[in-house]
């Protein structure tokens, strides 16, 4: 028997990436339906999937994907009915499940906000890696699995070497978390069951995978603790340090921008990363992992092969490097952009659109592209500011910044129940605001 595994979010007040299919309860009943009795899969067990790995000697497959959710269909049906990943998928035990109510945090960490994610696991929890793609995130129609099929087989060969391997698997293992389980954070606790409502309100009752990671941000929050910055910038994509990865290989460089981190340490188009902060790689994922445990600052080695031959790199971490992500396409981002901007949406101005309001170049130029009206999301509003508004400061800030590093900044430095000044320009009318911190 196989084993493969699924997750369930939530898209309220969420962008177009995270669109759902028009009937969400029907999409779960019909999954379910479909899986739960196939004897090639175990449905919503992953703790069986373990037994039966350990029973086999066969490595454990689990694949986390949201299913009412249209994003990675593609990429989802594709791994159910290609037949060419059939000889793959059946060396390993396979296991769906379709929500997070009942995960074990101490195993299950990986990019909480994409809607279709894998892990690889050792009967015994060991870690092998993990894929996810921002790439089928933003098509739902891509269906290619050429990056998905190099995972596997990179999963099959770390398990034939195991435990021989172990030591160097350790940076891949799930880092410290506060609770055990989801149902122990705060903010889920008492509110959902571990099992699903399939009586009545089957999706309401699903712990979604971005309310894990919203979940821990509260908790540092809630107890008036700085939430890592690890935790704000989740999993950072590989152009954070100005690479650009070719998702249908495992870690290829398909381009190096001018300037950046990547850039001075000397990376090249066309290198291969074979390993990363001393971590094989299976995928991008696993590129993502790498980054979301390096150093806040410091040298994170790698190694590449170019032109055959293999060479040691070392890239430089400045302080705050993580600020340069880009996580403004991240569904659980909406949760930090009540508690640093009191929900606010900002977009920052083209140069075009500078040039028509007699911006430069160089100064900040925030437009409030939506005012949130509800719960902690509407303090923003209720403080003066209006949507359409440009902020020209905020906190003394006034150079050129995103919106992603702008949260990053406050969440930092400012506590719930502060509040910070902030010029807003509305027309030609300029304003002196207080932006709410929570």
């Amino acid at each position: 028997m196989k084993t493969i595994w699924y997750f369930l979010f939530s898209f309220i007040a969420l962008p177009a990436a995270a669109e759902t299919v028009k009937d969400r309860v029907a999409a779960v009943r019909d999954d379910r339906a479909k899986m739960e009795n196939n004897s090639r899969w175990i449905y919503n067990d992953w703790r069986r999937g373990f037994t039966e790995s350990k029973q086999t000697g066969k490595p454990l497959m689990v694949v986390l994907r949201c299913v009412p959710c249209m994003a990675c269909m593609g990429i989802d049906a594709s791994v159910l009915t290609e037949p060419e990943l059939g000889p793959l998928l059946d060396q390993f035990v396979r296991v769906r499940v379709i929500n997070a109510n009942d995960l074990d945090l101490s195993l299950f960490q990986f990019d909480y906000d994409l809607s279709f994610s894998t892990l690889f696991f050792n009967a015994d929890g060991t870690v092998y890696g993990r894929y996810g793609s921002w790439t089928h995130q933003k098509n739902a129609l891509d269906k290619t699995t050429a990056g998905f099929k190099k995972a596997l087989e990179g999963a099959l060969e770390i398990h034939k070497a195991y435990p021989g391997n172990k030591d160097a698997l350790a940076g891949k293992q799930g880092a410290p978390m506060p609770v055990k389980d989801p149902l122990q954070l705060p903010e889920l606790a008492g509110k959902y069951k571990r099992t699903l409502d399939w009586q009545d309100k089957v999706v309401q009752s699903c712990v979604h995978c971005h309310q894990v990671g919203e979940a821990v941000r509260s908790y540092y929050r809630d107890q008036n603790m700085a939430i890592p910055t690890k935790w704000i910038y989740p999993m950072p994509a590989p152009e954070t340090i100005g690479l650009t990865l070719a998702p249908e290989d495992i870690a290829r460089v398909q381009a190096v921008s001018a300037g950046s981190l990547a850039a001075k340490a000397g990376i090249q188009k066309g290198d291969e990363f074979i390993s990363i902060g001393g971590q094989p790689l299976l995928s991008v994922a696993d590129f993502a992992w790498a980054l979301h445990n390096a150093p806040d600052s410091g040298a994170l080695p790698a190694r590449v092969k170019r032109d055959g031959t293999e060479q040691t790199i070392s890239l430089p971490l400045p302080a705050n490097w993580r600020m340069d992500a880009d996580i403004s396409h991240r569904v659980g981002t909406w949760s930090m952009r009540a508690m640093a901007q009191g929900g606010l949406f900002l977009e920052d101005l083209s140069d075009e659109d500078r040039a028509k309001r007699g911006l430069t170049k160089n100064q900040m130029a925030l437009f409030v592209k939506h005012a949130g009206e509800y719960g902690k999301h509407a303090a923003a509003k209720k403080a003066g500011f209006q949507k359409e508004d440009v902020l020209l400061q905020v906190d003394g800030i006034s150079d050129r910044i995103s919106e992603s590093e702008l949260i990053g900044r406050l969440l930092v430095k400012h506590a719930p129940g502060e509040k910070v000044a902030a010029i807003a320009l509305r027309g030609q009318e300029r304003l002196n605001l207080s932006l709410p911190i929570q």
